[in-house]
């Protein structure tokens, strides 16, 4: 995912304020157990300069160091990041505590061992887990169930349309969908397809939904240098549902737009 400039600086804001949090429950902590900072830095082998970075925000420890930090301040993770280990809005079970409890016991080499066997389960579950689908996310447009629904003002979705999400694979420009009925424009359309249509302007050869007479149509578009119109059927067998519109009824033809691209789909 690209993150904008906004995301970026929100990202950072929230880091510092967690940095700076987690620094005060350190110090609180230290605090309460009475130990100066130089004292906690003996224990964490790291000098007092980065015992007061930790504490105020500007840096944060690394791996070992926060192991020995759980140790020296007699706490357990839940208590410095305030249940930052959540999952799905629970706490650590008591199992898992114990499991903690019991790492922190171990001594350096054991703690080490633990991580590298963690680590490589992890490994192998990410190799033989499938990754998880992504579902695209989709825009909203109109399904027309059929041709002369296109016709039609209707305000109720499920009646004369239903309301479909598409993804990148349909054409950014299709404004809506209809079904297409019947193989007269086979194969470009086969009998069942979902044609995409955008309202824009026809040029010769292009296909199209046209309302001619009353009747909504999906035809091949054409015009010749006097003006009549002609809306072919692709598929040939299908001749007779030709239609020629001389250039004084030229003027009647209604076009609600372009076919973009069609795709085959079940009928429900």
């Amino acid at each position: 995912m690209i993150k904008t400039p906004v995301s970026r600086v929100v990202e950072e804001q929230n880091e510092r304020s967690f940095f700076h949090e987690f620094g005060e429950r350190i110090k609180f902590r230290r605090g309460e157990l009475k130990l100066s900072r130089g004292e906690l830095a003996g224990r964490l082998g790291v000098s007092p300069s980065a015992v007061s970075n930790y504490e105020n925000g500007l840096s944060f420890p690394k791996e070992d160091v926060m192991l020995r930090l759980f140790d020296s301040l007699e706490t357990d993770p839940n208590q410095l990041f305030r249940d930052s280990f959540r999952g799905g809005g629970q706490t650590l079970s008591s199992e898992e505590q114990t499991l903690l409890r019991k790492f922190r016991e171990l001594s350096p080499l054991g703690r080490e061992t633990v991580q590298s066997v963690t680590e490589a389960l992890w490994a192998c579950r990410q190799e033989t887990s499938p990754p998880p689908a992504e579902r695209p996310e989709g825009r909203i447009i109109p399904l027309y169930h059929t041709l002369a629904a296109v016709g039609c003002v209707s305000a109720v979705p499920g009646e004369d349309f239903d309301e479909i999400s598409v993804t990148e694979q349909v054409p950014p420009t299709a404004e809506f969908a209809v079904r297409i009925s019947g193989d007269a424009m086979a194969p470009y359309l086969e009998d069942g397809a979902v044609a995409y249509v955008s309202r824009t302007p026809l040029r010769e050869g292009d296909v199209g939904i046209f309302s001619v007479n009353g009747k909504v149509l999906c035809r091949q578009y054409d015009r010749d240098d006097s003006g009549t119109v002609y809306l072919f059927s692709l598929n040939r067998r299908r001749a007779d549902g030709d239609v020629t519109l001389p250039a004084a009824e030229a003027g009647t033809l209604i076009c609600f737009g372009r076919v973009l691209t069609g795709t085959l789909s079940n009928r429900n």
